[in-house]
């Protein structure tokens, strides 16, 4: 469980799809929103990548830059990005360090007991680099409130 509104996000440094390190500090200055996400090639995974995806313009209408981290490997994220077409960044926290910092990491994960898999979360980082905006799904099939991290962008712009 996270409690992390109000207070700097945790910092990452990732590799993206296309093998480049990609750290939270590249985007000082910007809104982002940070998306966790179980696994690719899943049913709700998609729909809510797809869904962010189509709604692309909205986001960037708000100065704000997506990204979506799972467990998966660069690799297996570079052929999900391609099939699915998405338009925004693509990170493997393959060593779970970015879900750990974050609190939301299952411990098993509700199907098929994998360990260490990323809870459904998401999370609204200001200009300043501070959460201002946090949600941990309650199951691996609920999708983020997209209304409410819209409203949060909102308000920061």
């Amino acid at each position: 469980m996270s409690n992390l509104t109000g207070k700097p996000a945790p910092a990452f440094t990732l590799f993206d799809t296309d093998k480049k390190a990609t750290s939270l500090a590249d985007f000082k200055g910007q809104n982002v929103v940070v998306l966790f996400f179980p696994l690719a090639f899943t049913g709700v995974c998609t729909t809510e990548l797809c869904s962010i995806r189509d709604n692309i313009a909205t986001y960037n209408t708000a100065n704000a830059q997506v990204l979506a981290i799972s467990v998966d490997s660069l690799f297996t994220l570079g052929k999900f990005k391609e099939e699915q077409k998405l338009n925004f960044p693509l990170l493997s926290d393959f060593n779970k360090a970015a879900i750990t910092s974050y609190g939301v990491k299952y411990d098993v994960f509700p199907a098929f007991e994998m360990q260490g898999v990323s809870k459904r979360a998401a999370f609204v980082i200001d200009k300043e680099g501070v959460v201002q905006y946090e949600e941990i799904c309650p199951t691996p099939g609920d999708l983020p409130n997209f209304e409410a991290i819209q409203t949060t962008l909102n308000k920061l712009n």
